[in-house]
C-alpha cells in the first residue's frame, strides 16, 4: 500500500489542491484510494462531496476526528495535513508516510518557512532513520518571473530532498475543484500543459526512488 502525505507548515501553499489531484489521478488509474483529511476545515472532503456520480470512487475520511483504517484492498492513502502540525504531533504524523510532498509558493516568506520546516521535519525519527522520502513541488508558478526563478534556484540547491516539478498558476485547478475533479479528470488542450507538469511527480511517486 502506498502512503503519500502532503504537508507544509506554511498555510495557503496548496496542500489540498495537491492531495485532491493525487487522489483523483490514482482513482482514475484504477486504484482503491483513501483521502484522509486531517484539517478540521475539511477542504479535501468538501471537494470530494462535489465529485460527480459516475466518476471513479474515492473514500474520504475526516481523519482529524476519525481513525484512518485502510483495508487490505486499499492501494493508496493520501494524507492532507494542516499547517498547524509541529513538534511531537508532527513526529507522530509522519510515521504514517512513505512519501512526503511539500508544496512551496514563489515568495520570500514561503521560502524561509520551507527552510525552517525542512529542518524540523528532518529532525523527526522517521526522517533521521530514512523511513520516508521528501519531494518538493513549486506551486502556483508564474513562468520566468524573478521570484519564481529565485524559488527554482533555492529548491535546486536543497540537499536530502527531491525537487520534482513546478506547477503553473492557472484557473484550471479552480474550475476542476469546483466540480470535485482533478486535472487528470479533464481532457483537451486547455489542461494539456498542466497534465504535462504533473508527469514528473507521477513518475517519481511510481518509482522506487520515492519510497524508503
Amino acid at each position: 500500500m502506498r502512503s503519500i502525505m502532503v504537508l507544509n507548515a506554511k498555510g495557503g501553499s496548496g496542500k489540498s489542491t495537491l492531495a485532491t489531484n493525487l487522489a483523483s489521478y490514482y482513482a482514475q488509474a484504477g486504484k482503491n484510494v483513501i483521502l484522509a483529511d486531517y484539517d478540521p476545515q475539511e477542504s479535501s472532503l468538501d471537494w470530494l462531496q462535489q465529485r460527480p456520480q459516475g466518476k471513479t470512487e474515492i473514500k474520504g475520511i475526516a481523519a482529524h476526528s476519525h481513525p484512518v483504517r485502510a483495508g487490505s484492498n486499499t492501494d493508496v492513502v493520501i494524507f492532507d495535513v494542516p499547517a498547524s502540525v509541529h513538534g511531537s504531533a508532527l513526529a507522530q504524523m509522519v510515521k504514517r508516510a512513505q512519501t512526503i510532498i511539500i508544496p512551496v509558493l514563489p515568495s520570500p516568506i514561503d521560502m524561509r518557512a520551507c527552510a525552517k520546516f525542512l529542518k524540523e521535519l528532518k529532525a523527526t525519527p522517521t526522517l533521521t532513520n530514512k523511513q520516508a522520502k521528501i519531494g518538493i513541488v513549486a506551486n502556483r508558478a508564474r513562468g520566468n518571473t524573478n521570484i519564481f526563478l529565485e524559488l527554482d534556484e533555492y529548491l535546486e540547491g536543497l540537499r536530502g530532498v527531491k525537487y520534482i516539478t513546478a506547477l503553473r498558476d492557472t484557473t484550471n485547478y479552480i474550475r476542476a475543484a469546483e466540480r470535485g475533479l482533478g486535472i487528470f479528470d479533464l481532457s483537451g488542450s486547455a489542461t494539456a500543459i498542466d497534465r504535462d507538469e504533473w508527469e514528473p511527480l507521477i513518475e517519481w511517486l511510481d518509482s522506487k526512488k520515492s519510497r524508503p
